[in-house]
């Protein structure tokens, strides 16, 4: 098997995005699978790097809206070597999950509202895959695995239009 390398996205915008794109639609893949499985929080984990990867994507054509929100320069080693890079690249590199909810909320405003809907359902499903379901909603807002199946779905559902193969399988384990 052939793996590209991942560029980065201050070196090439285009590859990066269609890097991303592929790999949330191999994520949602996974977890559609596990989900057919019963490996619900498994899944809940696939669906959280589906979007996460999705999100990436989506930001390097809004990288001019981030920027605002992060301005600045970070420099990153390489070995002895070390690069400047702009803050908004290392955050689009990297959506770290800590920062979701504020990238999500940028880019609503070219994409819409769904974004930041899609990426607070990304942080639950993330926190039932580690705390797995709580009746009680302590811990995690998703009180069944029933509710976590349906959940992952939803989420899958937003990016399932990446390819034919994909809406195929949705419709088969989500119907």
């Amino acid at each position: 098997m052939d793996f590209p390398i991942l560029t980065k996205p201050w070196r090439d915008p285009a590859r990066y995005r269609e890097a991303r794109l592929k790999e949330a639609a191999l994520e949602c893949k996974l977890a559609l699978e596990f989900l057919e499985e019963g490996l619900l929080r498994t899944a809940a984990g696939k669906a959280f790097q589906c979007w996460k990867a999705y999100l990436a994507a989506v930001a390097v054509e809004a990288r001019d809206l981030l920027k605002s929100r992060f301005p600045g320069v970070t420099k990153i080693r390489k070995g002895e070597e070390v690069e400047e890079v702009e803050e908004v690249d290392v955050m689009i590199a990297v959506v770290p999950t800590t920062r979701m909810a504020e990238i999500a909320t940028m880019l609503s405003r070219r994409f819409g509202d769904e974004v930041v809907k899609y990426t607070m359902l990304a942080l639950e499903l993330h926190r039932y895959q580690y705390n797995g379901p709580d009746p009680e909603g302590v811990i995690s807002n998703i009180p069944d695995d029933f509710t976590a199946a349906r959940l992952i779905c939803i989420l899958a559902g937003a990016v399932v239009h990446m390819s034919e193969d994909l809406k195929m399988r949705y419709t088969q384990i989500c119907g």
